[in-house]
């Protein structure tokens, strides 16, 4: 990987009529498979909803999980829905930041002279959300549908998450060459119990993705995430207020 090789390509064993291209192998494949992944559910949400909803897939709770959501967040952040999907989520320490930023909520609007309006705060989504979940779905990524679910900020779809938010920080290595970690960060509700450990989160429509549905590239959570918002959009109105009339002086 990372050198350049030579293919030699042709529809018949004879070299002279073959053609040479140069390439640069990777070491991995995953993340362009990953990329393909989100940009197929992506493309689904939007053929499924006639453009009017988005899809942002949060990977982990960590750098990853920021890039991606900043990424795919603000480049759709006009629409009338989003489905936030944090399956397969491997958790992290930023779901307050991402939870933050997804309940701005709308106090005004900014009118340059010669420019389009603007919301204030900037970057404000005024619409419609859903969030997706399954058991792979673990620590920061138990703790943010669990947020989700407290706010009031939208359906959970899917399957239980995994249930392990207790937080571990340092390692005592054993002669061995293992190690020890110590359970050091908790969560409890504002009831004062503990909270999700051991439980995970459960959404409000169980929905699973069998193997056959995979195989057949089809998404039950996905779709059944697509179909509430859209039934909600029925009823549920979102605009921006609309730019006044100059003031008469």
């Amino acid at each position: 990987s990372g050198r350049t090789v030579a293919l030699t390509f042709g529809k018949s064993p004879d070299i002279a009529k073959a053609r040479t291209v140069l390439v640069k192998p990777i070491d991995d494949e995953m993340p362009l498979r990953y990329q393909e992944w989100v940009e197929r559910n992506r493309q689904r949400v939007d053929s499924l909803s006639g453009g009017r909803l988005g899809y942002v897939h949060i990977p982990n709770m960590g750098f990853d999980g920021l890039s991606e959501f900043v990424k795919r967040y603000y480049a759709q952040i006009g629409k009338e829905g989003l489905v936030i999907d944090v399956r397969y989520n491997g958790g992290g320490f930023v779901s307050q930041m991402i939870i933050e930023r997804l309940r701005r909520v709308l106090g005004g609007m900014d009118a340059p002279r010669n420019a389009a309006p603007e919301t204030y705060p900037k970057a404000v989504f005024t619409g419609s959300l859903v969030c997706l979940i399954n058991q792979y779905s673990a620590s920061d990524g138990d703790i943010f549908p669990y947020m989700f679910r407290q706010y009031g900020m939208g359906p959970l779809v899917g399957r239980r998450t995994w249930g392990g938010v207790v937080g571990i920080r340092g390692y005592s290595t054993l002669v061995d060459g293992g190690y020890i970690t110590r359970p050091e960060f908790g969560n409890y509700g504002k009831e004062g119990r503990w909270e999700i450990e051991n439980e995970g989160v459960s959404p409000d429509y169980e929905v699973d993705n069998l193997p056959e549905d995979v195989i057949a590239g089809r998404d039950p959570q996905l779709e059944k995430g697509v179909e509430l918002l859209l039934e909600k959009l029925k009823t549920t109105r979102n605009d921006l207020p609309p730019r006044p009339e100059p003031p008469v002086r």
